[in-house]
């Protein structure tokens, strides 16, 4: 165990260095944006969850193409795509699809 832990300690990602504190700190927008999970589709910004998703998705590809592998950095940028794409297809969802269903359930009724 302690040399797993001396290991991860003097990783060239590990917790000496930047690469391992600022995909850490980033962690807090995936967190963020899973708390915004409960806010209303009306509330969510397009700019914002594209800017996000972007960023997710560009940021894991470059994390498999450096060297040494940045583990932290490809998974806090899985989870920043993941929500940013959730978070897009509520607005859109509510945006495009919600007042189809609304109407035809008023003209139903």
């Amino acid at each position: 165990m302690a040399s797993r832990l001396q290991a991860f300690w003097n990783h060239p990602a590990g917790p000496k260095t930047i690469h391992f504190w600022a995909p850490t700190f980033k962690w807090g927008i995936s967190i963020a944006n899973v708390a915004d999970f409960a806010k209303p589709p009306e509330k969510i910004s397009y700019p914002q969850q594209v800017a996000v998703a972007c960023t997710g998705v560009i940021w894991s590809r470059y994390s498999m193409v450096i060297t040494p592998k940045n583990w932290n950095l490809f998974s806090v940028n899985v989870a920043m795509a993941g929500t940013g794409l959730y978070q897009l297809s509520r607005k859109i969802r509510k945006d495009y699809f919600s007042d189809e269903k609304d109407a035809a359930a008023s003209l139903e009724g």
